[in-house]
């Protein structure tokens, strides 16, 4: 059980790792790109996805 909670304590550092905000921000992009290249607007992610990306950064950097 040890290894398990030392496994599991690794992957949130090396995920999260000081910000929850990119964190999240991270995982929304991947999300947000996957469904809209799924619905075949691949020109829509090109451009939203950026803007998104530096959104989070901005807001992860007002937070602190």
């Amino acid at each position: 059980m040890k290894y398990l909670a030392a496994f599991g304590a690794f992957w949130w550092d090396f995920i999260v790792g000081d910000s929850i905000v990119l964190a999240i921000g991270g995982v929304g992009v991947l999300v947000a790109g996957a469904v809209l290249v799924s619905l075949g607007m691949a020109h829509t992610a090109e451009v939203l996805l950026p803007a998104v990306v530096i959104a989070t950064l901005a807001g992860s950097l007002v937070q602190r």
